[in-house]
């Protein structure tokens, strides 16, 4: 049945869902062309720093904006700021990040809500004050404020979220503005994926204690999953589930194997994508197939076998962001195929898979920053530039016969 989800094309498409077919009439549109054709992109909205976009039941989309605004996109229309998101650390990269929808939001009407958390004290003397070179200064002007990576949840009533309260904190808080991963996916088996970045930190990605540079997974309620790898280890975190990550700002969930794949940043280059499993370690700041910024040589990860090796990698950066497997509703060529965004590569980057192997890579010029991409309900392909004047762009098949 797996091999059947990613090998023999869809014959049900469903109905255009009353956000695409009514945005479509009124939004402006270009034509790219890219390895399968020509993609018709239309102009849906314009954002404040966009950073992660979510669909609930029945076809209304949520939006996160750094600066701390949660907004829902319908019918051709962007709302109002939601009420009750809670606080956020909004600068350089830290603010409010991703959004996900309860698999059961029918009947809990659960939102999740990934951000940078600001703690008014002062950062403890201790092995996370180190911070990589090139972001040295950057860190040393900052207030001395903690900032950590957090994850709430709250229930969505009309344009209130209530009764929110965090379910899951980054340990240790540390200073720093950048490198706080985000990414928010839920497992076919109801579980929650969180990735944690490093915090331009090095060392903490290797430390159990730490779930700096990790990938996180947690139940719902923010409680601990008991089948965890590291659950009852002497001195390691139990929401810990794989080891050694850098900057992971994409994750989503292969549609026939349920693995988790993500891509994350490196450093002078060695953006990498990989397939995340129980209690591995995929390296950083060990081994990467990029180097340091300031010259000095990584060992790659071939060169220790204790360390997993990417699925694919970039020198140079892609710098990649967000990411969906597509179903092929729309797009049928792109079956199962993993589409991620690029910032500095100004591309929607599209990842052709064999199994576990990446056999293609096509580098489509958005010409512009994308920082996230999802699939609609109708098979459209939706992506968020980046910036403070972004957009909600709409991507489609060109009709036959279109120039």
């Amino acid at each position: 049945m797996d091999r059947i989800l990613c090998a023999v094309a869809s014959t049900v498409v469903l109905a255009a869902s009353q956000l695409s077919a009514q945005a479509t009439g009124r939004a402006s549109s270009d034509m790219i062309q890219t390895q399968t054709g020509g993609v018709m992109v239309e102009r849906l909205a314009k954002l404040d720093n966009p950073w992660g976009m979510a669909y609930l039941p029945g076809g209304r989309l949520l939006i996160t904006e750094k600066p701390g605004r949660l907004r829902i996109f319908e019918r051709g229309t962007l709302s109002a700021p939601i009420a009750g998101v809670p606080a956020v650390a909004y600068h350089e990269q830290g603010g409010l990040l991703d959004v996900a929808v309860d698999p059961d939001f029918a009947r809990n009407g659960l939102v999740y809500l990934s951000y940078a958390e600001l703690a008014d004290q002062q950062p403890p003397a201790g092995t996370h004050d180190t911070v990589e070179p090139r972001f040295a200064a950057y860190n040393d002007t900052l207030d001395g404020q903690l900032k950590g990576a957090a994850v709430a949840r709250g229930r969505l009533e009309g344009m209130q979220l209530r009764d929110v309260r965090v379910i899951w904190r980054q340990m240790p808080r540390t200073i720093g503005r950048g490198h706080f991963g985000g990414r928010l996916v839920f497992a076919p088996d109801g579980k929650l994926f969180i990735t944690s970045g490093d915090r331009m930190r090095f060392d903490p990605a290797q430390d159990l204690a730490s779930s700096i540079g990790k990938v996180v997974r947690i139940n719902p309620d923010g409680s601990i999953p008991s089948d965890n790898p590291f659950v009852g280890r002497q001195g390691a975190l139990g929401d810990i589930w794989a080891v050694g990550s850098r900057n992971a700002l994409g994750a989503a969930i292969h549609p026939a194997s349920g693995q988790l794949w993500i891509h994350e940043m490196g450093p002078a280059g060695g953006d990498e994508v990989n397939i995340i499993a129980a209690g591995r370690n995929y390296g950083w700041p060990r081994v990467s197939n990029g180097d340091n910024y300031d010259g000095s040589q990584i060992p790659d990860h071939i060169t220790d076998k204790q360390y997993d090796v990417s699925a694919a990698s970039w020198n140079p950066s892609v710098s990649p962001s967000g990411m969906a497997f597509h179903s092929g509703r729309r797009f049928t060529q792109w079956r199962c195929n993993a589409l991620m965004g690029g910032l500095s590569s100004m591309a929607l980057i599209r990842l052709t898979i064999d199994g576990s192997r990446v056999s293609g890579i096509e580098m489509i010029n958005m010409r512009k920053r994308i920082r996230d991409v999802i699939e609609a309900p109708d098979g459209a392909v939706l992506l968020l530039t980046d910036g403070a004047d972004a957009e909600l762009l709409r991507l489609t098949p060109r009709a036959s016969g279109r120039k």
